[in-house]
C-alpha cells in the first residue's frame, strides 16, 4: 500500500464518509470491527428468522470474516487472516437491511451481494490473504461477544488500529473485480 494515498477511517463510519470511498481506495481503517465466520452467521440468521433480538447490534457496523488462531500470552490474538467471503454471500443481504456498513475479507462477492452492498450504501474491504501475522499486530484488543460455543468462529470486538485494506465494493456499486467497461 502507498502510505501517501491511504485514506484514514474510524468506526463509527460518520454519515456519508463510505459514499465517498471509490473501489480500489487504499484504507487504514482504526476503531471496533466484529469477527464473524460462516458458523455466526449461520446463528445471526436462525435467530433473525426466529425473530429473537441479536447478541450485538450490527448498525453501522464492520464483520470481518476471520476466525482467529490460538494466541500466544503476550500476544492480544494469534494470526487473524481473512476468510473467503463468498462463503457469506447469502448471508449478507439480510445483515446488510440490519444496518451492517462494512464487511472485511478476500475474494469476489455474488452480484445479489454487490446489489445489496449499493442498496444499503454499504462497503465490501478487501483484507491480504496470507498476511494473518502482520494483521494480528494492528489488533489493538479482544472481547468475545458471542456464540462463545463455537471456539475460534466465536463473534469478538476487535479494536484496530491502522488496519491495511482496500475497497473492493464501494457504495456505489463498483466492485475492484469487475472489467473496465462492465457494470
Amino acid at each position: 500500500m502507498n502510505a501517501s494515498k491511504q485514506i484514514r477511517l474510524t468506526t463509527p463510519f460518520e454519515p456519508g464518509i463510505l459514499e465517498s470511498l471509490k473501489a480500489g481506495d487504499e484504507v487504514l481503517l482504526s476503531g471496533e470491527i466484529f469477527t464473524a465466520r460462516d458458523q455466526a452467521h449461520k446463528k445471526l440468521l436462525g435467530l433473525l428468522k426466529e425473530k429473537a433480538k441479536l447478541p450485538l447490534n450490527l448498525e453501522n457496523k464492520v464483520i470481518y470474516y476471520c476466525g482467529p488462531t490460538r494466541r500466544r500470552p503476550e500476544e492480544v490474538i494469534g494470526s487473524c487472516g481473512p476468510t473467503t467471503s463468498s462463503r457469506m454471500d447469502t448471508m449478507t443481504p439480510p445483515l446488510l437491511k440490519l444496518g451492517l456498513k462494512g464487511m472485511i475479507g478476500k475474494g469476489r462477492r455474488s452480484e445479489a451481494v454487490r446489489q445489496a452492498i449499493q442498496k444499503h450504501k454499504g462497503v465490501y474491504f478487501l483484507a491480504t490473504g496470507g498476511a494473518g501475522a502482520l494483521l494480528s499486530k494492528k489488533v489493538k484488543s479482544l472481547r468475545k461477544v458471542c456464540f462463545t460455543e463455537l471456539g475460534p468462529e466465536a463473534v469478538c470486538r476487535l479494536t484496530v488500529k491502522d488496519f491495511p485494506l482496500i475497497v473492493g465494493i464501494d457504495a456505489r456499486g463498483r466492485d475492484i473485480f469487475q472489467r473496465k467497461g462492465q457494470k
